[in-house]
């Protein structure tokens, strides 16, 4: 396995696409609401990746080895999708809980990141997973730091999610990223009985875990694209462009409109945009 350490200009060049991406998703916040279709925020999504961040959607025709290309410019993957949710004429209502996952290229640069929305007042049930999901995926950045490995985000991401009853989706995960999309490594959301690299400054890749309010097993629609849970239960993901630093780790997807870390997070705080 070879991971790609970025050089201080390609770090620069990431920080600016992931502040981007980032920024995409603060654009899109108040347009999710009961009523809106999967469709007009995907039209808003392109109209300002490419009209004013002057960026390239780099989902709109992505295409996989043996997969039809990917036909929007964004993920959007609502109640019990995991991931990979094609946009579609579908209305949200009040109570959906919904992921938006974008990445743009700036420069050559890509930035990946997404964000989990409530349409409405939530239900208790979608409440819980939209939390649960944001913690699980601060649990494995907190894991990011020099001396551990790969692994130790998975060890993490599956400790918190057992001590709160749900399951972590193990058919996908995050990856490196850097000019290329999905680059090395796979970064797994659950242990491996493998081993894996150890950390070190420069390496750029995702941290994303899906998880479920049931099983972690997980089915793929007719499309080729949608992912749902198989047993059709609550499903919530969040994620962040991770850069490991020589103390431990920066975010490279931050904008004004990022969630506060929960409290219990020491390694990182949010730095100002005023």
């Amino acid at each position: 396995m070879s991971i790609n350490i970025k050089t201080p200009e390609e770090i620069a060049g990431l920080r600016i696409a992931g502040r981007l991406a980032g920024e995409l998703l603060d654009y899109l916040t108040p347009f999710v609401k009961p009523g809106v279709t999967t469709a007009e925020l995907d039209e808003l999504a392109y109209d300002y990746t490419v009209n004013v961040q002057k960026c390239i959607p780099a989902c709109l025709h992505y295409q996989p080895e043996g997969m039809t290309p990917y036909p929007a410019t964004t993920c959007i993957s609502v109640n019990h999708v995991v991931c990979h949710g094609i946009p579609s004429e579908k209305k949200l209502k009040k109570g959906d809980i919904v992921n938006i996952d974008v990445t743009s290229i700036k420069d050559g640069f890509h930035g990946d990141t997404s964000r989990m929305f409530v349409v409405g007042k939530p239900t208790i049930a979608g409440a819980r997973m939209v939390d649960l999901a944001f913690q699980t995926m601060w649990a494995g950045i907190e894991a990011v730091r020099p001396g551990n490995c790969f692994n130790d985000i998975g060890i993490a991401c599956q400790a918190f999610a057992d001590k709160n009853g749900v399951s972590v989706v193990r058919d996908y995960g995050g990856h490196g990223i850097g000019r290329g999309f999905h680059e090395e490594p796979f970064v797994a959301h659950h242990p491996s009985h493998r081993p894996t690299p150890v950390f070190e400054p420069g390496m750029v890749f995702t941290i994303e875990p899906m998880v479920n309010a049931g099983r972690y097993h997980t089915t793929v629609l007719g499309d080729g694209w949608t992912v749902v849970t198989k047993d059709r239960s609550l499903s919530a993901q969040w994620e962040h462009m991770i850069l490991v630093t020589e103390t431990g780790y920066d975010i490279l997807t931050c904008s004004k409109g990022t969630q506060e870390p929960p409290a219990w997070v020491k390694g990182w705080k949010k730095p100002s945009f005023d």
